[in-house]
């Protein structure tokens, strides 16, 4: 389908760019962004739209993400919050649960729900001039699409406790410090360094690269001999895979192996 909000395309071989294309606006969502998103991902998750790979951003050079629209949300009722809530839950479960592994690429201001994007994608990469806050108590609410859940994972329950509850901006150089971004790069270099790295992604076996994500994913929730039979419950079930097969006859053979992902 097209997308008002959105812009999808294919810069690279198996790599989907997902720009948030609002800049009026700061790229911040509303109904219809989160609607779209949803459904970008239904088609992803129904191989409607073939990707190994996604990199997500924003359009313009001011913000990733500035979080929910505001301004849409002046006036509504009750009811009506709670249903737009929902909707922007299954947009953020979208990204958590995409099948193929999610980088963002962080070119501006990343706060509130925009800053919980960053946290749903598998990494992130960030521009030295963007900034991150999770705003919501000053305004008299709180995270509600995976921040308070996945900001300690990542950083550390002090420091997320400080973040959610002083709503003080912070730096990139600080976001990559405590572990939120894994590098930095001139804003003119984000987009080619995350299109670089999900075409090294989308380069290795699909089945594989699935595999080691559930396993991680799993890492901090479970006593670590759990995790281990669960890393060996993936691994087995990748030796009759057809990509273990051309994997190891590429290297034999001193070529570049053609993953098929079955």
């Amino acid at each position: 389908m097209a997308f008002e909000t959105l812009s999808v395309t294919s810069p690279r071989e198996h790599v989907l760019l997902v720009t948030l294309d609002r800049p009026e606006r700061a790229n911040a969502f509303n109904t219809l962004m989160a609607r779209e998103m949803v459904a970008l991902w239904g088609e992803i998750r129904a191989g409607e739209r073939a990707a190994r790979a996604i990199v997500l951003t924003g359009a313009g050079e001011r913000a990733f993400c500035a979080g929910a629209d505001l301004k849409e949300r002046d006036g509504m009722s009750e009811a009506e919050w709670h249903e737009q809530h929902k909707i922007f839950e299954a947009m953020s479960y979208g990204i958590m649960e995409s099948p193929a592994p999610v980088i963002a690429a962080v070119n501006g201001a990343a706060y509130g729900g925009g800053c919980e994007l960053v946290l749903a994608a598998d990494f992130a990469y960030a521009a030295t001039n963007a900034r991150f806050a999770l705003t919501e108590v000053s305004l008299g609410i709180m995270p509600g699409i995976g921040a308070t859940q996945k900001l300690p994972r990542v950083v550390g329950p002090s420091r997320a406790k400080e973040i959610l509850t002083t709503a003080q901006p912070f730096t990139a150089e600080e976001a990559e410090s405590w572990g939120l971004v894994n590098r930095l790069f001139p804003l003119d270099e984000l987009l080619d360094a995350a299109l670089d790295a999900a075409s090294r992604i989308a380069a290795n076996a699909p089945l594989a690269v699935s595999a080691v994500r559930k396993a991680a994913d799993a890492a901090g929730d479970l006593p670590l001999k759990e995790g281990l039979a669960l890393e060996l419950q993936h691994y087995y079930g990748l030796i009759d895979s057809e990509d273990r097969m051309e994997g190891i006859r590429a290297f034999n053979e001193k070529r570049k192996a053609n993953f098929k992902g079955g």
